[in-house]
């Protein structure tokens, strides 16, 4: 009894501290530092959005332009320091749910407009990541016990464009999901051959290779159409045959394109599209390519296109909803209900908890909607997001290209897994994309 008692004080919560760092694009974010009695301790940070939702949690920063141009987070530091680590001292590290539901508390806001989400989640982050170096297991395990895992299928950002990159082309993201591989490991082995295969394409015509916020090439090109033309001349150029073992995916960002009804190309030309105009964009591109994926293909309140989208396209290809859902299971639910989408993107850093995530995540499992875990454009080191998607089995995540460390780290820390895990570990491959493959 006596060294349970002691393993139990040895989870509480002796200290919590935050501190402004800087993320991948070079503006303050946080990160904050957890100490239990027992002297272990745990640490996150806290990523941050280029192309944000307008019902995301808000990111509170300080608005002094004379520091890092307004965007300081040292309002959000003094909130963990001085608001946020008294009323968390002592408790259980394990208690998950109770703290964030406190942290929720404590803020009182819809919004988490007081505290801020930023200091709210880097607090919950550290304290997981704290409790599960206590328990000595890895932190996917202490996340979510299970017998086996699903490493999932990397969706590799491999051409930027939107609000990611200074360049002409309007579609945000230009990703390929290696899902032909037999393992996580020759699935990022392929899209790093991809990767590098479209470097050379690129220079051969005489075009940029400088690479935007996430690390994918950011070239000017004539239009979104020879964009996809290049990812697909080098998939093949690499050796792998698109449709079999790799297929692409795209992040519209149409919220960015959004101009009081219509949808404006406005990088590459101007081109107008009105909401029936841009379903039947998409479709043709279904039927030409072997695209699995589209997200934010309509603007964050258009709920009825977003139906329409649905209705023409929802059983040929995942349709994944972020700006639209911001990780709040509430507006999951009225997709739901709606018939809107049939995928959410999950970004810890919209809603603002980890316990509020996972119910996100579990709410769209079970109304048999995939959930792709995401991380932001502006990121840090922090892997947490990885082992989140092995916990959670979504067999999906989003961390960027194959280069810059930050997006590197993700991938990496998933190689990890996979070795520890042996045979307990299964790659999802094309199971996560079977309602769209037959």
């Amino acid at each position: 009894m006596e060294r349970i008692l002691s393993s139990m004080k040895d989870f509480a919560i002796a200290s919590i501290r935050a501190a402004e760092i800087l993320d991948s694009r070079g503006n303050p974010t946080l990160s904050a530092r957890v100490e239990l009695a027992s002297g272990i301790s745990g640490r996150s940070s806290v990523p941050s959005g280029a192309s944000t939702g307008s019902h995301e949690a808000l990111e509170l920063r300080d608005g002094d332009p004379n520091r890092y141009k307004g965007q300081g987070v040292l309002k959000a530091v003094a909130n963990v320091n001085s608001l946020i680590a008294p009323k968390l001292k002592n408790l259980d590290a394990r208690k998950q749910p109770d703290i964030d539901r406190l942290l929720c508390e404590l803020d009182g806001t819809p919004s988490k407009s007081l505290l801020g989400a930023n200091a709210i989640l880097s607090v919950s982050l550290a304290v997981a990541d704290a409790a599960a170096k206590a328990s000595r297991r890895p932190l996917y395990a202490h996340l979510q016990e299970r017998p086996s895992y699903l490493l999932p299928v990397p969706l590799v950002n491999i051409l930027n464009g939107g609000s990611h990159a200074d360049n002409n082309v309007d579609i945000q993201e230009f990703m390929i999901a290696p899902a032909g591989a037999p393992s996580f490991a020759e699935a990022l082995r392929a899209a790093a051959e991809i990767f590098h295969s479209l470097k050379q394409l690129l220079k051969k015509k005489g075009l940029s290779t400088s690479v935007g916020d996430e690390g994918g090439f950011a070239p000017n090109l004539r239009s979104d159409l020879e964009a996809l033309d290049l990812v697909m001349d080098s998939i093949v150029q690499a050796g792998y045959q698109p449709g079999r073992d790799v297929f692409l995916a795209l992040d519209v960002a149409a919220s960015e394109l959004y101009d009081q009804g219509t949808y404006v190309f406005k990088k590459s030309g101007g081109e107008k599209k009105t909401l029936a105009e841009m379903i039947r964009f998409y479709t043709d591109l279904v039927e030409r390519l072997p695209i699995l994926s589209i997200e934010d293909g309509l603007a964050e309140d258009d709920w009825e296109g977003w139906r329409m989208l649905t209705e023409a396209l929802g059983r040929r290809v995942q349709l994944v909803g972020d700006d639209i859902f911001v990780t709040n299971p509430q507006r999951l639910r009225q997709g739901i209900d709606l018939g809107v989408a049939n995928s959410i993107l999950i970004k810890l850093n919209q809603i603002g908890t980890l316990t509020e995530t996972m119910a996100a995540v579990e709410l769209a499992q079970q109304n048999s909607y995939s959930a792709v875990i995401s991380h932001r454009s502006g990121e840090t080191e922090d892997t947490f997001i990885a082992d989140l998607s092995v916990a959670l089995s979504t067999g999906q995540i989003k961390t960027g290209s194959l280069s810059r460390s930050e997006r590197v780290a993700k991938y990496n820390r998933l190689l990890e897994i996979e070795s520890e895990l042996g045979g307990r570990g299964r790659y999802a491959g094309k199971q996560a994309f079977s309602p769209f493959l037959g």
